[in-house]
């Protein structure tokens, strides 16, 4: 198949690019000037010069494609304007998927995100982790990098309901090579490897490895039902923070951090952090946001993309050994 793939520079979109390659399929990457293009090194594929914004290069890039994977998106935690990310999440996710249709691509892939799904209540003995089906609204978009992800994602269900062939995937916390940016996870483990993590709070994600996620796109490119979303997760990969930086100990052979930090005093030290931002333009290393977002364990259930997509399932301790291994690679640590 002849793919365009958006956000191709990406942690996820660079290793769907990779994994589209060693199935065959021929990519054009819509790549922005001086994008960053690292996580791509030893890929085929052509570029796409423009952005989410730009109709022309959009409609020029799908012509004759058989697949639309849009994956790009403006991700983060704080900005001092957070217009451009809208305009960027939404809006683009309206263009791309806007021009895939006219183009005629038989599957267009909207990459969302699992803050889009309804989190897991913690119950008297356990955590249940929540699945595609679990109520969820607007209003519990509670930062403006999830509400334009919540917005974006009516508009890809939107588009499903006119007809246009959108399979959506949410993926959970990806970890793995090629995380060039990192990601606020894979900066997690570099704090990690340099020592520069004395204390953790009281949180959880679901791990999974970032290459399961990539293929996970493909299958639902050629198995997904359109207008349904599938939660690109790992069954055994919901952990506490606590226990991914045990088993990063286990790999390395680093002490993990034994100090835990109560939620009110890490969400007291990001209001002042966000408020020193605002003066120095620099972003906060641990902003509200993300400190109101680590109060909750994000812990979700992927069977319906196991059962229907055949999702792959690579351990998530797999995952963190290749994530270390590729950060020493390249450099990122000593």
């Amino acid at each position: 198949m002849k793919c365009f793939v958006t956000g191709a520079s990406g942690f996820i979109g660079a290793n769907l690019t990779h994994a589209l390659n060693a199935r065959g399929h021929t990519v054009r990457a819509l790549l922005r000037p001086g994008s960053d293009t690292r996580g791509l090194s030893g890929a085929d594929y052509e570029v796409v010069p423009g952005d989410l914004l730009d109709r022309e290069a959009l409609a020029g890039g799908l012509k004759g494609c058989d697949w639309c994977f849009h994956v790009a998106a403006s991700y983060h935690l704080w900005l001092r304007d957070y217009a451009p990310m809208y305009a960027s999440n939404v809006e683009g996710t309206r263009k791309v998927l806007e021009a895939a249709r006219a183009a005629g691509c038989s599957r267009i892939v909207y990459t969302s995100t699992v803050g889009c799904i309804g989190l897991p209540r913690e119950g008297a003995e356990a955590i249940t982790p929540t699945d595609e089906d679990t109520p969820v609204s607007e209003a519990q978009m509670t930062n403006p990098y999830k509400r334009s992800k919540w917005l974006a994602e009516v508009v890809a269900r939107e588009y499903a309901a006119k007809g246009a062939p959108v399979v959506i995937v949410n993926p959970s916390a990806p970890v793995g090579p090629r995380d060039v940016k990192p990601t606020p996870t894979g900066q997690v483990i570099m704090d990690f490897l340099k020592r520069a993590m004395p204390a953790y709070l009281d949180t959880g994600l679901n791990y999974v490895h970032v290459q399961d996620v990539a293929v996970g796109h493909i299958l639902a490119a050629e198995r997904g039902q359109v207008g349904e979303r599938y939660i690109l997760g790992q069954a055994d990969g919901n952990w506490t923070l606590k226990q991914a930086l045990d088993v990063l100990a286990e790999i390395t052979g680093l002490p993990a951090p034994g100090l835990r930090v109560p939620y009110r005093v890490a969400l007291a030290a990001a209001h002042v952090d966000e408020l020193l931002a605002r003066f120095t333009g620099k972003p906060p290393k641990a902003p509200v946001a993300g400190v109101r977002m680590a109060r909750y364990k994000m812990w979700f259930n992927p069977a319906k993309a196991i059962r229907e997509l055949g999702l792959p399932q690579t351990p998530p301790r797999q995952a963190l050994v290749d994530a270390v291994e590729w950060f020493r690679a390249n450099g990122y640590v000593k």
